[in-house]
């Protein structure tokens, strides 16, 4: 071992207590510490953010990740400052003092990671300033949206090359979960990477087992799949309207369910984080808006509910189960009707040309845009209200301001939060007079002042979860006691908000000059419907391995049948002779995962190809001291 890697493992020991590093990060450290431009191809949860953490912990200097969510930015910088790192983020909508406080950390040398979200390459300023900075390596996190040929592909992602400019001789790290060949190239060519070192960790997950399960009712199969498994759970739909039906199913049958989706207010989002996190409630129904950056080792089963409309989508929610390297299941529901249910919201999601100009125009108006204003403006746009003005389908809207984004006309930003905002209306020494106030205004006020800085000069965000749990008190006690502060002129309070903007990167044209490309429009509808043609593939398929599917999908020639998926399990005959040995490992392995015990009412809806020998295997059990029975659920002795 170098002197160098006996460093890197001492900082992993270190900060993250870690004795070993997982396959591909050492390589993939030495590379981008050598100075070389680097992409990174690691599944979901190998552990990409350790591959250029601990470099930029090496290094003297700054370490700048450009990354796509506001909330993927912010729960790294909470994790390495958990960690006493230095971190900061920057965003839209801070205020002057939170920006203050970010620059004069970073030309302090007081930061060690800078995260931003690739919009704000677009500020000129913003990219001299980091000029100026000690900038060591170039971090493009989720590096497929920088490729029209990626599921999600992003134009602002284009704007990173121009940073190269401002820093030419800073090595580039390009990390994605999920990437096919021409993604690998376009990912190289728009980053500008010279020579670049391409690292790819197979994307085979053995602790994993895919299963395509067709059934006449998805929600009785749901339900059946788990109660026959363990642990925590996720399923994933395509709307928000189903999370709330399906979370409500969930809990109507005893199965603990919450639900999540991108139009949840910030501290929905964090209250039903926690609360699935932290085991309290078992099952996450959600929109593919959930799991991106969610750090839980232990999830035992994802279902999906529909299909996602590719592979590359399928691979990278599936891939958030087993984590931890244990048995975990990825299941994929089918049923009649569903691959025209797809190939009709191909269609929805390319309008007529006309129909897409109108809603730019109609955008316009409503956001009081005139010809030749906008460049590089920033604006609230309430969808709900714009489409209750002007009648249009909430997903024809979308999916028209998606078409705009992709042209590069405007910037269409769906997940912004606005947290609340505080400012100290008075003096210092006029605090010391203020009375009158009630118990609880008065102790919210003493934990401002105890909890924030720069309140008497600019407007502080707040977290208002944290002042509930530290003060005890309920969510709407904390709001009326700052309403009761405002109304007493003692602080300024603009409340917590979740709304989507709409950001000009050019000056707003005439309608008759618009152009949707070509590449935008007929290029990507025919390459969407390839995607989607693999997925259908992928379901369909009867007689070929899952996982050697997807893997050829990704580019990986040298594959063998994985042994787990159904396909596989269906080939050697799995389940056609079931024997009371086989019941009984069966039964025992469903106990020994569940962790408060398995009921009478679970072990009823066991496999069918089980059910005749259960009693037996159970007699058995209690009999040979393995398991246990109190109040009519089984427990490993």
């Amino acid at each position: 071992m170098t002197a160098r890697q006996q460093k890197l493992h001492e900082l992993l020991k270190k900060y993250w207590g870690y004795d070993s590093f997982r396959p591909l990060q050492m390589e993939i450290m030495e590379s981008l510490l050598d100075s070389h431009d680097t992409v990174g191809l690691m599944p979901t949860g190998g552990g990409k953010s350790i591959t250029f953490q601990i470099p930029g912990l090496y290094v003297d200097g700054l370490t700048v990740i450009i990354s796509p969510l506001i909330s993927l930015m912010k729960d790294q910088t909470d994790q390495l400052r958990s960690r006493r790192i230095k971190a900061v983020y920057f965003y839209s909508g801070m205020s002057s003092s939170d920006l203050r406080i970010a620059w004069d950390l970073l030309l302090n040398g007081k930061a060690k990671f800078l995260y931003c979200s690739p919009e704000r390459l677009k500020n000129e300023r913003f990219c001299l300033e980091l000029k100026h900075l000690n900038v060591k390596h170039i971090i493009v996190d989720e590096s497929h949206c920088i490729s029209q040929w990626g599921y999600d592909f992003r134009p602002s992602y284009l704007n990173i090359s121009s940073l190269r400019k401002y820093i030419p001789h800073c090595p580039v790290l390009a990390l994605t979960a999920t990437a096919t060949p021409l993604v690998i190239y376009d990912i190289c060519s728009n980053l500008n990477m010279r020579d670049a070192h391409v690292f790819r960790k197979s994307f085979t997950r053995p602790n994993l087992s895919y299963i395509v399960r067709p059934t006449k009712s998805k929600y009785d199969e749901l339900i059946h799949i788990l109660r026959n498994t363990a642990g925590s759970a996720i399923v994933y739909v395509r709307s928000r309207k189903k999370t709330r039906e399906i979370a409500d199913f969930l809990n109507t049958y005893e199965v603990s369910a919450t639900l999540y989706h991108a139009g949840l207010s910030f501290r929905d989002k964090e209250e039903r984080q926690d609360a699935w996190r932290c085991n309290r409630c078992r099952v996450m129904v959600a929109t593919n808006a959930f799991g991106m950056g969610i750090d839980k080792s232990n999830v035992r089963t994802v279902i999906h509910f529909d299909y996602p409309p590719s592979l590359e989508e399928y691979f990278q929610e599936a891939g958030r189960a087993g984590r931890d390297g244990k048995t975990a299941y990825a299941v994929l529901l089918t049923s009649k009707g569903d691959e025209a249910r797809m190939r009709r919201k191909l269609e929805e999601s390319f309008p007529p040309r006309p129909d897409v100009k109108r809603v730019y125009e109609l955008a316009c108006t409503f956001l009081n845009v005139e010809v030749g204003d906008g460049l590089e403006k920033l604006y609230e746009f309430d969808i709900d209200k714009f489409c209750t003005t002007f009648q249009l389908k909430e997903r024809f809207a979308r999916t028209s301001l998606n078409l705009l984004t992709r042209s590069q006309l405007i910037e269409f930003i769906e997940q912004m939060d606005m947290h609340t905002r505080v400012k100290i209306a008075v003096t210092r020494e006029e605090l010391y007079e203020v009375n009158n106030l009630s118990a609880d205004a008065d102790r919210v006020l003493n934990h401002l002042l105890r909890n924030y800085t720069g309140l008497f000069t600019d407007f502080v965000f707040i977290n208002e979860a944290k002042m509930q749990s530290d003060l005890n008190m309920s969510q709407r006690c904390v709001y009326e006691a700052l309403i009761e502060l405002r109304k007493k002129h003692v602080i300024l309070f603009v409340p917590q908000k979740r709304m989507p903007y709409i950001f000009f990167p050019t000056a707003r044209e005439e309608t008759r000059h618009i152009k949707i490309p070509r590449e935008v429009y007929e290029v990507q509808k025919d390459h969407q419907a390839k995607r989607l043609d693999a997925m259908l593939s992928y379901v369909n398929c009867t007689d070929s391995c899952r996982v050697e599917i997807m893997l050829r999908y990704f580019g990986e020639m040298d594959t063998q049948p994985c042994g787990k998926c159904d396909i596989c399990r269906s080939k050697r005959g799995e389940g056609k002779s079931v024997t009371l040995e086989s019941t009984v490992n069966y039964v025992l392995e469903l106990i020994k995962q569940s962790q408060f015990g398995v009921s009478v009412r679970q072990l009823a809806d066991v496999q069918e190809r089980y059910k005749t020998l259960v009693d037996d295997a159970l007699r058995f059990l209690l009999t040979s001291g393995q398991i246990k029975a109190v109040e009519g659920r089984y427990y490993i002795k």
